[in-house]
């Protein structure tokens, strides 16, 4: 919890206001944090006279104004006490008077209590203005993410859509139909923009070796809403069999090459979070890959090697994914900085996107006890696949 550079300015204009009292040695305002034992830490963050380093922490007993001076400043006749910040029973801060003399005229004292009002109030205010922020920039981001999900269903009732007008060749009455719903489709896209563009963070110039970075608001892991999770285990084919179906068909009317596993192996988990990894790892590729390379979505099984996930019977098997391209390689110092949120490769420039697919994917994998990486080149984890292109491949634990 720390204050805004608003706070600060109105901190050092109400401590400025005593430069009229040569009876005051010291003003201090300490910010309250959470502490061991639930008791408070007080953290200096204003002073006047302005010095070029702040006190450290006294640890006073700050509940009320009376409190007795320190043996040492008696001794050297001055007396300090403290006003707390309080909002209501929640201790806020506090501030710290060093004066020559104790009691205070009254109207030092006067002025002294109507400062602490006023921090309190502007520090409350300060507060609850980060808090709503926060939530704000929460709600933002989980506004960008479903936006981005909802691309994936978009296009395959493109996909599909396209494919039915090929299958209704010589029926102009239902071609019209289909043309009618893949309208449609295209303004439910142009909505879609829109949103995306309400949400949308500024461009940061800065970003690795030419990738283009998106800012994202820094809190809470990137992950599905609860909804969207799934609550009864799928099988893979059942996870999986419409992706394959629609990147088939996608593959066929972009013209490309594409390779789907001869079987899948047997494994059953959460399907939201796998179904949605995989689509935005297809995503990516068809829309990052150049036109006509080959594509294709490879399952192995694997060795955990780890004892923990080891049965009676053996070394439990994990699950591997792998989504690969034909195109060229992802840039060396890029590798590691696509997974972060908002940031996307130099291929995605001039390409609409959000910068949050691999970032999600790779949060949805480690939830699910699994992970996800990028091999370079694809034939690394297998001498069947391209010694070309990249390959993202997800791991997961077996079940």
């Amino acid at each position: 919890m720390q204050v805004s550079k608003r706070f600060l300015v109105l901190l050092d204009q109400q401590l400025a206001q005593f430069t009229d009292r040569p009876d005051l040695l010291a003003l201090v305002v300490y910010l309250a944090l959470p502490g061991e034992g639930g008791k408070p830490s007080l953290v200096p963050i204003g002073q006047w006279p302005h010095q070029p380093t702040l006190p450290a922490d006294p640890r006073p007993s700050p509940g009320g104004g009376t409190s007795p001076s320190p043996a040492s400043d008696a001794a050297q006749g001055q007396a300090r006490r403290w006003l707390a910040l309080r909002d209501d029973r929640l201790l806020l801060g506090a501030l710290r008077v060093d004066a020559k003399h104790w009691p205070w005229p009254r109207d030092l004292g006067d002025r002294l209590d109507a400062t602490a009002r006023c921090l309190t109030e502007a520090l409350r205010l300060d507060l609850e203005q980060q808090r709503l922020g926060r939530e704000l920039d929460r709600r933002d981001e989980q506004l960008r993410l479903l936006v981005h999900q909802l691309r994936n269903p978009l296009a395959a009732l493109r996909t599909f859509g396209q494919l039915l007008l090929r299958r209704l060749e010589g029926d102009p009455g239902n071609r019209t139909l289909v043309d009618q719903l893949l309208g449609e489709q295209r303004q439910l896209n142009r909505y879609v923009d829109a949103i995306d563009l309400l949400a949308a963070p500024a461009v940061e110039p800065a970003a690795p070796s030419g990738a283009l970075m998106v800012a994202a608001p820094e809190g809470a892991r990137l992950l599905l809403p609860a909804g969207l999770a799934g609550e009864t285990p799928q099988s893979l084919p059942a996870i999986l069999t419409p992706l394959l179906e629609r990147a088939s068909a996608t593959a066929s009317l972009q013209g490309r090459p594409w390779h789907g596993p001869a079987a899948l192996p047997s494994w059953r988990g959460d399907g939201g979070a796998v179904g949605e990894i995989v689509a935005n790892l297809l995503e990516n590729a068809f829309r990052y890959s150049p036109a006509g390379s080959a594509m294709g979505l490879h399952c192995s099984t694997s060795d955990s090697g780890t004892s923990e996930s080891r049965t009676p019977g053996g070394a439990q098997a994990r699950l591997n994914l792998t989504v690969w391209d034909g195109g060229p390689a992802i840039p060396v110092l890029e590798r590691d900085a696509i997974f972060q949120r908002g940031v996307r490769g130099s291929s995605g420039q001039g390409l609409s996107g959000s910068g949050l697919g691999l970032a999600l994917a790779r949060d949805l994998a480690r939830s699910l006890g699994g992970d996800l990486s990028l091999v370079v080149p694809p034939a690394a984890l297998d001498p069947a696949l391209p010694t070309e292109g990249n390959a993202f491949q997800l791991s997961l634990p077996g079940t």
